[in-house]
């Protein structure tokens, strides 16, 4: 799909986050930890020798774009920060902003069986696999080759976007962990994971 590298981060930890209420298209602010995780991301890409990115990507969406600026702290002066709308997350249309349990009333039985992984797809007004799957791999199909990148996005792309670029089926895809601690380094095909601290 491309011969790029790409350096995958989540942006750091939200207030949302911690009510464990699903974002989607909407924001809320980066928590202290989110800040310290963002932090901690920059200076671990700062302490890779053999990986010099020429500019970082990020979703615009508030939270992404934090954790963009916050790590590009960390980066050299040359290296150009810029917005892509493709790596925006997945929308859940009238399902933004909710928890699990306000999910659950509206849509009794959603998460059961494979709905586990499933059910983001499943809002009424929300964005389908195929549209939301279309733009992420439209976006790895314009990398330029032997480029290196970091890209800044959110829990549900990283996951997809992981699956495309190792080939994986759609079902293992979904399964992927999504940690704000972790910088997954996407290069030759294989997923090689870089974890903060260690």
């Amino acid at each position: 799909m491309t011969s790029g590298s790409i350096l995958l981060i989540r942006h750091g930890e939200t207030e949302w986050n911690l009510e464990r209420r699903f974002q989607g298209q909407s924001d809320s602010p980066l928590t202290e930890r989110g800040v310290a995780q963002a932090h901690a991301i920059g200076q671990l890409l700062s302490t890779l020798p053999a990986v010099q990115p020429a500019e970082i990507v990020a979703s615009p969406q508030g939270r992404a774009k934090r954790t963009a600026e916050i790590i590009t702290e960390h980066l050299p002066t040359a290296c150009e920060l810029r917005f892509d709308d493709r790596l925006c997350e997945l929308s859940l249309g009238s399902w933004d902003g909710l928890t699990y349990s306000e999910i659950a009333r509206r849509c009794p039985g959603v998460f059961d069986n494979e709905g586990r992984y499933e059910w983001y797809f499943r809002s009424p007004d929300g964005e389908g696999y195929d549209a939301f799957a279309g733009r992420i791999s439209e976006w790895l199909c314009d990398i330029s080759p032997n480029s290196v990148l970091v890209a800044v996005t959110h829990g549900i792309v990283t996951r997809i976007l992981r699956g495309l670029y190792a080939r994986l089926p759609r079902a293992v895809a979904l399964t992927l962990p999504v940690p704000q601690d972790r910088i997954f380094w996407l290069s030759g095909g294989a997923v090689k994971e870089l974890r903060v601290g260690k």
